[in-house]
């Protein structure tokens, strides 16, 4: 008889999702504490891949780890919202400005497939916001992907927080999420145009209507 052996790599993005998603529900409030052992036996794996979990958390700014204490779950203030926008507004549309002249017809149709599932999953109720983030993140992810600039990359990518994404999906209106899904389909016209002028406007349209979604 065959058994299957779940890799440390499939453990570790299983305790990934595992716990963003009690972070998303609230289940691991803002300034919670989340002990290794604990998640390990709700979640089923040994600590190991908790531990990486929890060192992707803290990467991503989920989390602040704390030597001798642990992984608190941190708390997003206004001001730090509106802070992370400020900086997406300034840098994104230039990452995709950059990006633009780059990408292979590949990288198009992958924007394209991206902007598709994103727009199917508005029909479905409830709205799921956790893989709504995650197709957005890698919608976003292939422009700061293909900007060529590393230093802007890395910044980019310490801003664009998966958890606060999520969360601010869940704050969105239905007029909101229409907008947002016209943006990333009029972002997939300005790339096949080859157009970077066109993209970078979208972009910071796109980043600034999304600061007011909640509203």
């Amino acid at each position: 008889m065959s058994r299957t052996v779940e890799s440390n790599g499939d453990a570790s993005e299983r305790a990934y999702q595992a716990v963003l998603q009690m972070i998303l529900d609230g289940e691991a409030p803002a300034g919670s504490w989340l002990r290794e052992q604990t998640l390990a036996e709700q979640i089923g794996v040994s600590r190991t891949p908790v531990r990486q979990a929890l060192n992707r958390l803290a990467a991503e700014g989920a989390i602040e780890l704390v030597p001798n204490r642990g992984a608190q779950v941190v708390s997003f203030s206004d001001e730090d919202v509106e802070a992370l926008f400020d900086l997406r507004a300034r840098f994104e549309p230039l990452a995709v400005r950059l990006a633009v002249p780059q990408l292979t017809e590949e990288r198009i149709a992958e924007l394209a497939d991206l902007a598709t599932r994103m727009e199917a999953l508005l029909d479905r109720r409830p709205l799921d916001t956790h893989q709504m983030s995650r197709l957005n993140n890698a919608f976003h992810g292939i422009f700061l992907a293909e900007a060529g600039n590393r230093h802007l990359t890395a910044a980019m990518q310490a801003v664009v927080r998966p958890a606060l994404v999520t969360l601010t999906f869940q704050k969105y209106s239905e007029r909101a999420l229409r907008l947002s899904m016209h943006h990333h389909a009029e972002l997939v016209e300005a790339a096949r145009a080859r157009d970077p002028e066109w993209a970078e406007a979208v972009m910071r349209a796109h980043i600034l209507a999304a600061r007011h979604a909640g509203e």
